[in-house]
């Protein structure tokens, strides 16, 4: 009787996760679609969703400066920066569990320095792979994303034989330091592209359409798709390797796949907006300590909160001192980093008590 009832609250209280995720989400679509220079009702934007998305008939009849504000600007920018906050931050989840460490994400393992380095180089050198057109961008990204963590692990592993996770982190910080070096240098060589190039690696989803969304939703599938599915072996590595080999997990194969996918929507998101750094540290993290470490539900919620947290720190960036607009990339940063402070701090005294 017992186990039944804590059943029932534990399948209760993750409803109820899932439920408060989506509203937030939704809470933060409408009022990114809402707030700005010219002010959109919140029913005018349903009717407009109404009428041009779902093709629903007796929406009324809507201004047309409404429907370009909101169908040409707008909601694309709301969905791009969901679509990138949601990547960061299930790949930062699933880094945090195949290392073991709230400390692990894309932008500290260097993932996201690697990623940018690829893409500055197809902006830099004005490149265009045949066959792929407007993918080059994600594609190159996306490579040297994955190189970058695999580099990252060899070095790691040159460093000290049992990779210790910590020894992978700082090896991360390091690289993310070099790759910042070579983007100084491509930003020094740099003449015309300058403006482009420093406002892309500030971090941005302004003044992009429904062609970036495009770009980044296969991508995003087939990333996340990979990290939902190895969410019971991410369960089991959490306990340690050894243990989840026992219970049957091929470790090395598995991590692979997470490896790949966390850097393809790593790359992805790079891509089309810069680098924005500690989403995939902070939002894992406050979902963990939130609704608890099983990964078959941290990696769903940590899609909606990233995606919400995104949106609004969007339209923070936006209209804290409107009508310049900050680059997303500081926003985050400026929330970030006082929470990667506090959870160094946390676990400072953890070992130490």
């Amino acid at each position: 009787m017992q186990k039944r009832f804590t059943r029932m609250f534990l399948r209760n209280n993750r409803l109820i996760a899932y439920v408060i995720a989506t509203a937030l989400l939704i809470a933060a679509m409408l009022l990114g679609i809402s707030i700005g220079t010219v002010s959109v009702p919140v029913l005018t934007i349903l009717q407009l969703i109404g009428a041009e998305v779902l093709h629903l008939p007796g929406m009324g009849t809507i201004d047309s400066m409404y429907t370009t504000i909101v169908m040409d600007i707008r909601l694309p920018r709301v969905i791009l920066a969901g679509l990138v906050g949601a990547s960061l931050a299930i790949a930062g989840a699933a880094f945090q569990g195949l290392l073991r460490n709230p400390l692990a994400d894309p932008y500290v393992l260097g993932v996201s320095s690697g990623a940018s380095v690829g893409a500055v180089l197809v902006l830099f050198f004005n490149l265009s792979l045949p066959f792929i057109g407007i993918f080059t961008l994600p594609i190159m990204s996306i490579a040297a994303s994955i190189l970058t963590i695999f580099l990252v692990l060899f070095f790691a592993r040159q460093i000290e034989r049992s990779m210790r996770v910590e020894t992978i982190i700082l090896t991360g910080i390091v690289f993310s330091s070099f790759l910042g070096s070579l983007l100084s240098l491509m930003i020094a060589l740099t003449g015309e592209e300058l403006r482009q190039i420093i406002g892309w690696l500030l971090g941005s989803v302004s003044m992009r359409g429904w062609e970036y969304i495009a770009i980044i939703i296969p991508f995003f599938i087939i990333g996340t798709a990979i990290l939902l599915f190895s969410s019971k072996e991410l369960n089991a590595m959490s306990f340690g390797e050894e243990r989840a080999q026992h219970i049957g997990v091929n470790v090395a194969r598995r991590k692979l796949w997470i490896l790949i996918g966390g850097s393809i929507l790593t790359g992805a998101a790079v891509a089309v907006s810069g680098t924005i750094g500690f989403v995939g540290l902070v939002i894992p993290h406050l979902t963990r300590l939130l609704w608890g470490p099983d990964h078959r539900h941290l990696l769903p919620l940590s899609i909606l909160l990233g995606a919400a947290f995104l949106i609004v720190a969007d339209l923070i960036s936006r209209t804290i001192i409107s009508p310049t607009e900050l680059p997303i990339g500081v926003i985050t940063s400026l929330i970030g980093a006082p929470v990667f402070a506090i959870i160094l701090i946390r676990r400072r005294k953890e070992r130490r008590g």
